[in-house]
């Protein structure tokens, strides 16, 4: 199976300028290249055949039967083959000649795509040679096929493509906006740009940008450097973007064939357009439409991040941490001053999640104009409360001039479970969730003592995996974490230490380096904490890429597991993800009723779970379909 994927290959080839019979013959070698490969569609440069710069030449009818020749010798090439293939070549009609793309697949042409907006300025004289082809629509009997700008090809597989051409894409409303809105979900670009300094940034940002406008994959193949060079410079520059993100891209100013290869997603393409509701009024336009088969698919082109949420790069990563704390601190401070509240309570317990928290408080006292003593920090150790856990709230309070409150919730949990008849030598789940809300009792009523605001501390990845107490650290008054996955906290409070004091530094890199756990079991013999989160419900780092993949793009479990095997590298076994994989979804499915009722939170990603956003899901469904 190849779980929705395509390969596809750009190609920037050597050339003689005005040289068919040469030029053939390496489209030839990059078709062969591309199909040792298993790419089903190569797309190579605008007017690959002849030469983009030609000039007067193109009128000669020497060149022009060349071409011809040329490309049906391409064409009777592709016989049998299984891959579309996409050229560049002029096209006589009427006395008027046309830049063409050639769409070719097993022996025929399937459409021919004439440029539509002609590039006329600077250095560039198309409309010296062509016409423009915007609105055509002809049968050519030369080449038994129609030359048209409404041409989308379907190859199956939910793959379906169209083209342009150039000057198409930098015009104010590019053909491709149009084709995507009728259904391509790939959009190829024959170009034959040239290049000065700082254009290949820009070109990169208009293929990035069109791909994440058009929720599509784009596949750019530019002009080698063979092209003349009495003024300009070609560079062969050669990109695949999917929805705003580069999934390949070639060297430029090579003086050899570049191709370059990308494993596209059209599943999940597909699935972000069902969810996007500007593609609801498309057209149901006409396909053509060829069988192409789409065999197994192992994602050498394709690199999958085996944590999405979390950006690779460094710089990125901390502008993305920045960020985040300012959409935090910005929501939290608008409620604080909506309601007129003296402050911010929480419970601190030394863990991520809570000191994530209380640094989202500090930065919305200063946006406030509040100091930091404003806000109460309670800390009330329990029954596996351990020493490190402890003295690290406290620390950490210490050095952010926080109010501090020390309340043990042991004997009240005594009390309680002597009132319940619950024999505390029992650790079970009731001894574990008394704990847990008799802690937030305790934070409610203290909010409402001292009229402030009761801040909620619970990630998105708990309440994915339903991994907190039903009305208990379950519950606030307004949760700053919620929509933030537990791999992303240990980034936000690593940039957090990055940006403190020696002091604060120091705590909160103690705390980076403490185990997940909600530590409501006793500790181990030697006070070290025995209850550790991901022994329990598995590894954080997977169910966070479970949850990325499934809530944005509703994969299978199958394609998960595919999924996570290529991203972790062999860092987990098949049989391991699978038994995690299920896990997730039974966990996420039979927790709903928890996130059917959490508080107001702000959304900071593009994975929320909110009950009144971006997730809406009974709280009975089966799972058993998805396992």
């Amino acid at each position: 199976m190849n779980y929705g994927f395509f390969r596809a290959a750009s190609a920037s080839l050597k050339l003689k300028v005005a040289n068919p019979s040469y030029n053939k013959e390496e489209i030839k070698k990059a078709i062969d290249a591309a199909l040792a490969e298993n790419a089903r569609l190569i797309v190579t440069p605008e007017l690959s055949v002849t030469g983009y710069t030609c000039g007067d030449l193109f009128f000669t009818k020497s060149l022009q039967n060349a071409a011809d020749k040329a490309l049906f010798d391409i064409v009777r090439y592709t016989n049998g083959k299984k891959i579309v293939v996409v050229v560049g070549s002029v096209c006589e009609m009427k006395n008027k000649l046309y830049n063409c793309a050639f769409v070719i697949f097993d022996g025929r042409i399937i459409k021919i795509i004439p440029k539509a907006n002609l590039a006329n300025y600077n250095e560039f004289y198309e409309k010296r040679w062509f016409a423009s082809g915007n609105r055509t629509d002809c049968y050519i009997s030369k080449y038994d096929a129609v030359m048209s700008t409404n041409f989308i090809l379907d190859v199956g597989n939910g793959v379906r493509m169209g083209v342009e051409l150039c000057e198409d894409l930098w015009v104010p409303n590019p053909p491709s906006a149009e084709l995507a809105l009728n259904g391509a979900n790939v959009i190829v670009n024959l170009s034959a740009s040239d290049e000065y300094v700082s254009k290949a940034d820009y070109r990169r940002s208009l293929i990035t940008n069109q791909s994440a406008r058009c929720v599509c994959a784009y596949i750019y193949a530019g002009a080698s450097v063979y092209e003349s060079t009495t003024d300009l410079v070609f560079s062969g520059a050669t990109l695949i973007a999917e929805n705003g993100a580069v999934l390949a891209e070639g060297k430029r100013f090579s003086r050899e064939n570049v191709i370059t290869f990308a494993d596209i997603d059209i599943e999940k393409l597909n699935t972000l357009r069902q969810k996007n509701m500007s593609f609801e009024s498309a057209e149901d336009r006409h396909s053509d439409f060829v069988k192409l088969e789409n065999d197994e698919n192992d994602l050498k082109y394709r690199f999958v991040d085996p944590r999405p949420f979390v950006p690779v790069d460094n710089g990125k990563r901390r502008e993305r941490c920045s960020e985040i704390f300012a959409i935090q601190a910005s929501g939290l401070a608008k409620r604080i001053a909506h309601i007129g509240s003296t402050g911010a309570v929480l419970g601190i317990s030394g863990g991520l999640d809570s000191t994530l928290a209380l640094l989202v408080c500090a930065e919305a006292m200063r946006l406030l104009g509040m100091k930091n003593s404003d806000i109460l920090g309670i800390t009330m150790p329990g029954f596996g409360t351990t020493d490190r856990t402890y003295a690290n709230a406290l620390k950490l309070m210490e050095n952010l001039g926080v109010k501090v409150k020390e309340i043990s919730i042991k004997e009240a949990c005594v009390q309680h479970m002597k009132d319940i008849e619950h024999d505390p030598a029992i650790k079970d789940i009731t001894y574990e969730n008394t704990q847990a809300r008799e802690r937030t009792q305790i934070l409610f009523d203290m909010a409402n003592k001292h009229k402030k605001l009761l801040v909620g501390t619970g990630d998105l990845s708990e309440l994915a995996m339903g991994w907190c107490t039903y009305n208990g650290d379950h519950m606030s008054m307004y949760g700053v974490n919620a929509s933030v996955p537990k791999t992303l906290v240990k980034y936000l409070v690593e940039y957090a230490a990055s940006v403190s004091d020696e002091k604060t530094a120091a705590v909160l890199n103690d705390i980076l380096n403490t185990p997940v756990s909600p530590e409501l079991l006793p500790p181990d013999k030697n006070g070290k904490i025995a209850q550790k989160t991901e022994e329990n419900i598995g590894p954080y780092e997977l169910h966070d890429f479970f949850l990325y993949h499934f809530v944005r793009f509703g994969f299978t479990k199958e394609k998960l597991v595919f999924l996570a095997k290529k991203a972790f590298d062999a860092k987990y076994s098949e049989e391991e993800i699978r038994h995690w994989a299920d896990v997730f979804i039974r966990r996420f499915f039979t927790s709903q009723f928890k996130r059917s009722c959490i508080p107001d939170s702000p959304k900071v990603g593009t994975v929320s779970l909110s009950p009144r956003g971006d997730w809406r899901m009974p709280s009975d469904a089966s799972y058993q379909d998805y396992i």
